[in-house]
């Protein structure tokens, strides 16, 4: 078989691939043990076993050892996949089939899914690459790079010169003297850069389950922005009555107990944006979780000023997440929907499940900020 006709194979089977995990991208979503398999630029994916057409042979008529009539009650046959009973079969059982992805693909799947619009980003961003600009004409250069009309031009104005150039059979044949091409030079230029702020209510009334819908979702928000914007930070900050900026490890395994103060946690995102992420640089996008019980109506006045004040205004978008707990109240998110109703800035979802996870990243990113 030629490559050209393996390469096609491959490229239907991946196609194949790309179709399973589309059709369970719901199920997939809700599952811990993608983010294991993750690496720094692929995703090892388990989808069911895909049956690949084979040839079945008649056996009709064909002789073979064991002709003849059997005695009452002989077993004709087994089943595909069974062994006698008590006896170890000998048939393969089914598989499970793992597929690698790319970050990229799997990004591309959930905007398509989700019917996600791209992102436009705000403003002129600080991060600076250096790209190539064509500037000049040159003598030397690859021939890839060369003009071919400025190339034509001094053929002919040295033919003319010449007296070589004869207008009744103008046949020009430039000479390597001739040759011009496109120069280039370095010219930087500012790329879109983003920064997301994972916060997290880790109070007693935050249990496993909850923290690992938050785990998830949070997988799924930066694969979406980081196919959006050429450079991603992200911070992780934890609280309870008190926030704390912590790395990834602790933001997912931190356990802790007592009351809940979420204007520490608004505080503290609002503090690190002044000083390490200023909004006329960076796209800035704070996510918030929690199960929705807050200490007292005083703080949620303070959380609501906060995002009234100085979060809102520098966000490109503001999302707070509530996961139902059996031991929150809720509150929470009905009172700042209730303030931010029309605030095309700030995004409210109640998270019930895992399975809620699928509507809740659609909208949150579906407006394209």
């Amino acid at each position: 078989m030629s490559i050209g006709h393996i390469e096609k194979d491959r490229q239907t089977f991946r196609k194949l691939v790309r179709g399973l995990v589309k059709k369970g991208l719901r199920k997939y979503m809700g599952q811990k043990e993608l983010i294991g398999r993750k690496g720094d630029q692929i995703v090892s994916i388990p989808v069911p076993q895909i049956d690949i057409p084979n040839f079945r042979y008649e056996t009709r008529g064909i002789g073979g050892t064991g002709r003849g009539e059997g005695d009452v009650g002989t077993p004709i046959a087994y089943e595909p996949g069974e062994g006698e009973p008590g006896q170890a079969g000998n048939l393969p059982g089914q598989h499970v089939l793992e597929v690698e992805l790319t970050l990229e693909e799997l990004a591309q799947m959930l905007g398509e899914e989700l019917e996600l619009p791209n992102i436009e980003p705000k403003g002129k961003k600080n991060i600076i690459e250096e790209v190539e600009e064509y500037t000049g004409i040159s003598r030397t250069g690859p021939e890839s790079l060369r003009h071919f009309k400025r190339t034509y031009k001094e053929a002919l104005k040295r033919q003319i010169a010449a007296g070589e150039y004869d207008p009744t059979n103008p046949i020009v044949i430039p000479v390597q003297e001739d040759k011009r091409y496109r120069s280039w030079k370095y010219k930087p230029s500012p790329e879109s850069n983003a920064i997301i702020f994972f916060m997290m209510d880790v109070s007693g009334s935050m249990a496993d389950e909850q923290k690992e819908i938050v785990r998830l979702e949070a997988f799924w928000i930066d694969l979406w922005l980081r196919s959006q914007y050429k450079h991603v930070e992200r911070c992780y900050i934890v609280h309870d009555a008190k926030a704390e900026r912590v790395d990834e490890h602790t933001f997912y395994n931190t356990r802790e107990s007592g009351g809940t103060l979420i204007s520490s946690a608004y505080t503290l995102c609002d503090q690190i944006i002044n000083k390490d992420y200023p909004a006329i640089d960076w796209n800035i996008y704070p996510f918030h979780f929690s199960d929705g019980d807050n200490w007292g109506d005083g703080d949620t006045q303070k959380c609501i000023d906060l995002l009234n004040d100085s979060l809102l205004p520098k966000s490109n978008l503001f999302c707070y997440g509530q996961v139902r707990s059996p031991y929150g109240s809720g509150r929470f998110k009905r009172d700042l929907d209730a303030q931010f109703d029309k605030e095309e800035k700030f995004v409210s979802n109640e998270i019930r499940d895992k399975e809620a996870i699928y509507d809740s990243i659609k909208a949150f990113l579906g407006k394209g900020k």
